[in-house]
């Protein structure tokens, strides 16, 4: 981007103003459809904005880690295909797309959006192995929502397949929290929620809460140079947790 645009949108920043006329805590429009995937166990297509994510879920018989014996696995990854931005290539997962996946995965392990306990077949032996796959098709800014929103999403769908793997009769995964994540970034010293691209470009700092339906945090993650106040930090995870509750209640997820 360059420095004129960047100049720009900072100074409309300034002004109380974004460069898409939203107000400073006003997400984008939430579209979801779920089921897109019809060989996934759970699957959801999330279009937040004009970000959109596709994720499928997965689930096979596998070992329980050793310190956690009588618990399924859940494994999460994301990928930037280079049809999503120009700005991404093809080959391995790059740094920030392994921490937008460890964030996603947080927010949903901390939370205990789902019951291990019951993904645990045979304890020490067989459990139920969770993976989650987000792949991000289009960025428009602030990929992590939308591959946190549309993750739960996609495990809020899904079904055990044990009619397939001879473990008795498929039931519904056993959810039992809604984690939502919450993308704000600092720019002149006001908090933004859910940044666009040129917004991401402009901000010094960005953090992610992730909070559960009682409103409690089960995740959190703060990426760039810049520092955050006590008192934006505080703000931020006001705002996070509202925007939240708000998501819920406007069912905006159709879960």
């Amino acid at each position: 981007m360059s420095a004129l645009k960047k100049d720009y949108i900072y100074n409309l920043i300034l002004k109380g103003e974004r460069s898409d006329g939203r107000a400073f805590d006003e997400f984008r429009d939430i579209e979801l459809r779920t089921n897109v995937i019809e060989k996934a166990e759970g699957s959801a297509w999330l279009k937040l904005g004009k970000t959109e994510v596709l994720v499928g879920v997965k689930l096979q018989v596998g070992k329980p880690f050793p310190d956690s014996a009588d618990q399924g696995v859940i494994i999460t990854s994301l990928e930037l295909n280079p049809i999503a931005s120009p700005d991404f290539e093809a080959g391995p997962p790059r740094e920030n797309a392994i921490e937008m996946a460890r964030v996603a995965d947080r927010g949903i392990r901390e939370s205990g959006a789902i019951d291990l306990t019951k993904l645990c077949i045979t304890e020490g032996e067989e459990v139920w192995m969770v993976f989650i796959d987000v792949h991000v098709l289009n960025n428009y800014g602030n990929i992590q929502d939308a591959a946190s929103l549309g993750a739960i999403a996609a495990l809020m769908t899904a079904t055990i397949p044990a009619e397939r793997e001879g473990k008795g009769e498929d039931s519904p995964l056993p959810i039992r929290d809604m984690p939502l994540a919450v993308t704000l970034v600092n720019i002149g010293g006001s908090m933004l929620v859910d940044p666009g691209l040129d917004e991401e470009a402009v901000c010094g700092t960005r953090i992610t809460i992730v909070s559960n339906q009682d409103g409690s945090i089960s995740g959190m993650q703060k990426s760039g140079d810049g520092a955050l106040t006590e008192e934006q930090l505080l703000s931020a995870v006001e705002m996070a947790c509202k925007k939240a509750s708000q998501i819920r209640e406007a069912n905006l997820l159709n879960i």
